[in-house]
């Protein structure tokens, strides 16, 4: 009898350990075969359990581990937001807001009595960028892709920006790494970042190439000459020498297999003067619009820039300038200069704005806002401040599936975006996350407008700065117009300097 049952024991054991390699097999093929996830089709059968684990989080977090909005630099809520938006879920939740509007600095957007109805709203309208230029570019959206060069991110993830700005009619910027190949496959708008080592648009010395500019410029709308980014201002760009591959080193026009170091700032620029001539000269010899970015570090950069163009003249101002903050950034930096540097975007934006208005040039200058602005309300503040554009790099990245690994400079990213090993691209097909891209920027541009007629507007291009509160303690808040007033213009001719110039 007891012979009998062991060998039932065994019968029963054998079976069910062939069940479990099945099992294996089975989930090992399909997490291979599948195209969605990035993290499975890298890590077959163990990337399960990411997911089970986040689904499962929210439960124990409860109890044990920190709340949705505490982690850094982008907590849980807003992940887990822009994943479901990406995937075309919708930003929908119940049981109230994990939000918590008591604490300092939150923004609460004022809401209209009598909020606009959905068939009352108006398109939204274009902008034009550089309207004094022989080749204007009409920007159709507000929400873009900011600048992330091939090379930082692989092959794959410029392949799925650049077909997924097409499909929201949205732009993509470049970065400092020149223009590839894969820039180009989706047919996008494009802006093309000028870095401090020219890029893409050198001669064999490091020096800026007309020639260069001249071909880059039949495929691009703009120039964005970069002077700082969030991430290490007073810092140039820096990629590892296992990233400079021998594609990477032909497009930038430099070694294969050694680091890319970028000065600090362009050789040929020390003032604001030689600024100015730099912008023209690139303006004259592509046509095209050209402005810069940069992070604040105090508003008397700003002043002596207005002074300058108002001496030189209109035709001398840069058609935009992107206001970094201290607080973005996707590339590689010392932490001293990631954590100590700059001004945030919540204090630089409202100085650039408003100097811009009392020198009269904030209807010729146009204001792209970028630093962590990845969610609709946080695209919408901007707008209220007075920006006419927001970006972002991270927030896409996260569309494409990124886990904040914080492995981006390691060449090990577990999802394929910002590495260059063939095994790990693998994860990330680009049809599937082009689709995530545009569904991203989509609902993005198009939640700006929900809150607009939340507020009683008929589109985003309405916002006003009395449209935004911001929490100063528990239970008191300040409209953003008191905390930061309109300035009046030095010239009392001028009317509404806040209305923006549409195409």
């Amino acid at each position: 009898m007891e012979a009998i049952i062991a060998n039932w024991l065994v019968v029963i054991l054998g079976g069910l350990f062939s069940l479990l390699i099945l099992s294996i097999c089975w989930m090992y093929i399909t997490d291979i075969m599948q195209t969605t996830h990035a993290v499975r089709r890298n890590y077959p059968v163990v990337g399960r359990l990411r997911y089970r684990m986040e689904r499962l989080g929210e439960y124990f977090r409860q109890y044990f581990f920190a709340q949705d909005r505490e982690e850094m630099p982008f907590n849980r809520a807003t992940r887990a937001w822009i994943y479901r938006t990406a995937k075309g879920l919708g930003g929908m939740v119940s049981f109230g807001s994990t939000n918590d509007l008591r604490q300092p600095g939150a923004v609460i957007f004022v809401n209209d009595f009598f909020p606009r109805l959905e068939e009352e709203q108006s398109p939204m309208p274009p902008l034009i960028i550089g309207a004094p230029c022989d080749k204007p570019f009409v920007a159709k959206n507000i929400f873009n892709i900011s600048g992330m060069s091939y090379g930082a991110i692989s092959k794959p993830a410029v392949r799925a920006l650049s077909n997924g700005a097409r499909k929201a009619d949205i732009w993509m910027n470049t970065g400092e790494g020149g223009l590839s190949p894969y820039h180009l496959e989706g047919e996008c708008d494009l802006m093309f970042q000028i870095g401090t080592a020219k890029y893409g648009v050198r001669d064999v010395y490091g020096n800026l190439s007309d020639d260069r500019l001249r071909e880059v410029s039949a495929h691009v709308k703009a120039f964005e000459l970069k002077l700082s980014q969030g991430a290490k201002p007073g810092r140039g760009g820096v990629l590892p020498a296992n990233k400079v591959t021998e594609e990477v080193a032909r497009i930038r026009g430099i070694e294969a297999g050694k680091m890319s170091s970028s000065p600090n700032r362009h050789p040929e620029i020390t003032n604001i003067e030689q600024l100015l001539n730099s912008l023209n000269h690139i303006r004259e010899v592509t046509g095209r619009p050209v402005g810069f970015k940069a992070v604040i570090g105090s508003e008397r950069f700003l002043r002596d820039l207005c002074d300058t163009i108002h001496r030189r003249g209109l035709d001398f101002a840069p058609d935009f300038i992107t206001v970094d903050g201290g607080e973005g950034g996707t590339g590689a930096a010392p932490q001293v200069l990631i954590d100590n540097v700059g001004l945030p975007l919540a204090e630089s934006l409202p100085m650039a704005v408003d100097v811009l208005m009392e020198a009269e040039l904030k209807s010729r200058i146009q204001l792209i806002a970028s630093g962590k602005l990845v969610t609709s309300a946080e695209v919408g503040w901007a707008l209220c401040m007075g920006a006419d554009f927001a970006v972002t790099a991270r927030g896409f990245m996260f569309a494409l599936g990124c886990i904040q690994s914080l492995q981006c400079h390691t060449d090990n990213c577990p999802t394929g975006i910002t590495t260059h090993n063939k095994r790990l691209q693998k994860g990330l097909v680009v049809t599937d996350k082009a689709e995530r891209v545009a569904a991203y920027a989509h609902w993005v541009n198009h939640e700006i407008n929900v809150l607009a007629r939340s507020c009683g507007l008929r589109n985003a291009r309405e916002f006003r700065r009395e449209h935004v509160r911001i929490v100063q303690k528990p239970g008191y808040s300040v409209g953003l117009d008191k905390l930061y007033p309109y300035p009046k213009p030095s010239d009392p001719t001028v009317i509404d300097l806040t209305k923006r110039t549409g195409a």
